[in-house]
């Protein structure tokens, strides 16, 4: 029972808060900050399209008021913050999250889907999501609970009421299986296993499926349009072009778009054909299909850093022996798509490797062949137009301040976007 001389104590704590319990000491009036904002001066602003020497932001509430150079906009009344040699940049997107899965060397993916309970998964989670905000991406798009149920629903609804803090979540839910086709396998056919997603096939239950996980929350539909089928565990397609298309289409209905793990070049096809907006991985990729991708504006979120981790765990030692032959291929095919001009997206597939090393992905993007500032487009404004996340992923007006200042250039030195120094998620600091 609380006592009088606690409660008196808990109601006349001065009105200066920490804005985020365990990731900055920066303390600010809550009504100042309500009532003036901030003007945020670095020594540039990339925008998430073109790069601004001696530009400002200015902050009110949670949004952006305005950008510019310098002379243009005015600081009165606002609390002026130095970010002296940074580029202050949109909060990154990260295109492929696991929030509820945790690095493979740690604990391999059969044992996180069967052993693990899901409360120990949701708790895992919320440090996962509090390292992510403090890493600069203020948003994800987590693709899939891997087992976890509907367990990412209130992960983002905790975030979102600030019970926890972590990025903006775009979700998935338990994300669509064709029977027999996804995993853990392995097991005796005498018993039925919890799968990592639902399985749904034919008309009626493919378009009671998609419903089904709308109504739970999904904001898009994740379907495996290939994986590796049976005991020899050859990748192969699952659902049939037609099955895709009416996934397609039950989905569009809520305004809801579907995105497609698919490997092989047959899967890729039916994906794109069947009017997924974007394929993950794509590692068998062929000038043809990239073709066939630029032609029907489906892009590509090549999960660079899953297979380079993966490779990692099994026992290759980067920078001592010679790049496996698998890596070899997927840097020919990334090279392959940027040559036929394919939109690429920004996303690691992180949960492979450790939550808050997002950036792990923008790095191989560019050791693969792509121009830092072309990564840092896709990582911003390229991943909210694809996502259709139109409230964010450039610096305008209007648009909320999720905002991130790393020290250096990141459009000329890509490593500088692991030198995080600020993090603003509407308009409130998450790390300072």
């Amino acid at each position: 029972m609380i006592s009088i001389k606690w409660l008196l104590m808990f109601l006349l704590v001065p009105d200066s808060i920490l804005l985020s319990v365990g990731q900055t000491n920066y303390n600010v009036s809550r009504r100042q900050q309500d009532a003036v904002g901030y003007l945020l001066r670095p020594d540039r602003v990339f925008d998430g399209e073109t790069m601004h020497e001696g530009w400002v932001v200015r902050v009110k509430d949670d949004k952006i008021e305005a950008a510019g150079p310098a002379n243009s906009v005015s600081s009165t009344g606002a609390t002026v913050v130095d970010l002296k040699g940074t580029t202050l940049m949109p909060g990154l997107i990260e295109g492929h999250s696991h929030l509820l899965l945790h690095p493979y060397n740690e604990t391999p993916w059969d044992d996180q889907v069967l052993k693990e309970a899901r409360s120990l998964r949701v708790a895992r989670a919320t440090v996962h999501a509090r390292k992510t905000l403090e890493a600069g991406f203020t948003t994800v798009r987590d693709l899939g609970t891997e087992g976890a149920d509907y367990d990412d629903v209130g992960l983002k609804q905790a975030i979102n009421k600030g019970i926890i803090p972590g990025p903006r979540m775009m979700i998935v839910t338990r994300a669509l299986i064709a029977t027999g086709s996804y995993a853990p396998k392995g097991f005796s056919p005498d018993i039925d296993v919890p799968q990592g997603a639902e399985e749904a096939d034919g008309h009626d239950a493919l378009i009671q499926a998609v419903r089904r996980q709308i109504g739970k929350g999904a904001d898009a539909i994740k379907i495996y349009a290939d994986y590796r089928w049976g005991l020899m565990a050859e990748a192969r397609p699952t659902y049939t072009l037609d099955e895709i298309k009416l996934i397609v289409e039950t989905a569009r209905s809520s305004g809801r778009g579907v995105v497609a793990h698919a490997s092989t070049a047959e899967g890729m096809r039916r994906a794109i054909l069947g009017g997924c907006e974007t394929v993950e991985h794509g590692d068998a990729g062929t000038p043809e299909i990239f073709a066939l991708m630029k032609q029907h504006g489906t892009a590509l979120c090549p999960t660079l850093a899953a297979g380079d981790a993966i490779s990692q765990y099994r026992g290759w030692k980067k920078g001592q022996d010679p790049e496996p032959e698998r890596l070899k291929q997927k840097r020919d095919i990334f090279k392959q798509a940027l040559a036929a001009g394919v939109t690429i997206c920004a996303g690691g597939d992180v949960g492979v490797f450790s939550h808050g090393d997002n950036a792990r992905e923008l790095l191989l993007m560019v050791d693969y062949g792509m121009k830092p500032i072309d990564v840092m487009r896709s990582v911003t404004s390229i991943n909210a137009d694809v996502f259709k996340l139109t409230d964010r992923g450039r610096i305008r007006p209007g648009l909320l301040a999720d905002l991130v200042a790393v020290q250096g250039d990141p459009t000329k030195t890509i490593t500088d976007v692991q030198r995080v120094q600020m993090v603003m998620k509407g308009g409130v600091f998450s790390k300072r």
